[in-house]
């Protein structure tokens, strides 16, 4: 009796590789239409729905701080058809909210795969007189510059916190709902600062509208041969990879994740994908980092760090 059920099992496992997708699948994003995940969630929506047969719909939830649509995901049916496409914030958000969430981000969510990263990039208006980042702080010692940021608790929030922290400055923190305008009010002369992601700010320094100071990466990087590496300046603290990963319900189904994966994967081959991503400072993951149980110790690796980032360093959650 034990085998036949043990064959039973292993068929219908083996029905569920075969067969999923069935129907279309939802990919949530917790940010506006236009912005770097939601652009990494369409181009790996249309990928999907050319592998798998099936329709993959993005569908943008914002709002409180990404919570509304990772709770979504959270709360779906663990069946492969509500997945989400996050950032690092993620990862941040459990050091932040602990136990006000209303998920618990290691035991209701899965890591399907990530897809892409890219450190962030200290920009400023190019009106401000220092040419790099020793002038720089050097000029933010005598007197007060602000920084904007996408809201409290969000990576560039984080990040901003922390520079400022190991660098022992004080500066004005502006929230603003999203890089568009903070990078407009840049360009007007209005506000000093910013960490940003490269893709955002490439054109706008390529025609000295603002300027690279720092990256938060190890090595030098192509697209800003000029800025310096706060990881060097700072120690590792301030090694920030801003990355995007996939993920689904944590009990969906092991074939229906490996069927993500197996996409998502050939998706990463892809040279026409890499090259556009690599044009902007974006980069896919390695080979050796790229299946489901690699992605999850990654994801947990990266809520364990920021959890200890946020409690030493006193960083606050939006009120």
């Amino acid at each position: 009796m034990r085998w036949l059920l043990s064959l039973v099992f292993l068929t219908s496992c083996v029905a569920l590789a075969q067969e999923y997708p069935t129907k279309a699948v939802t990919i949530i994003v917790p940010f506006s239409a236009g912005g770097p995940t939601d652009q990494v969630a369409r181009v790996l929506a249309a990928r999907f729905a050319e592998r798998l047969g099936q329709p993959f719909v993005v569908e943008n939830v914002t709002g409180g701080n990404t919570i509304i649509a990772t709770n979504r995901l959270a709360r779906a049916p663990a069946d492969g058809y509500t997945l989400l496409v996050h950032n690092l914030q993620i990862s941040a958000n459990p050091g932040l909210y602990g136990a006000k969430l209303p998920y618990d981000t290691e035991r209701d969510i899965a890591a399907v795969g990530f897809i892409n990263h890219s450190p962030l990039v200290l920009v400023g208006r190019s009106a401000l007189p220092a040419k790099s980042l020793a002038e720089l702080i050097a000029y933010m010692r005598t007197r007060s510059l602000n920084i904007a940021h996408a809201g409290a608790g969000t990576t560039g929030y984080i990040t901003t916190a922390l520079f400022l922290q190991q660098a022992k400055l004080d500066a004005l923190l502006v929230p603003y709902r999203g890089a568009a305008p903070a990078l407009q009010d840049m360009v007007g002369n209005h506000v000093d600062l910013f960490f940003t992601t490269p893709q955002a700010v490439l054109p706008l320094i390529g025609a000295g509208q603002l300027r690279a100071y720092g990256i938060t990466a190890k090595e030098p990087y192509a697209q800003f041969p000029g800025a310096a590496s706060f990881v060097d300046e700072y120690g590792p603290k301030l090694e920030v990879q801003y990355w995007h990963a996939l993920f689904a319900p944590a009990a969906t189904p092991k074939a229906a994740v490996d069927k993500l994966n197996g996409a998502l994967q050939a998706l990463l081959d892809d040279p026409a994908i890499v090259r556009s991503w690599t044009s902007t400072g974006v980069l896919p993951y390695a080979k050796e980092q790229r299946s489901a149980e690699a992605a999850h110790a990654l994801f947990r690796s990266e809520i364990a760090r920021w959890a200890e980032v946020i409690r030493d360093n006193k960083i606050q959650a939006p009120e």
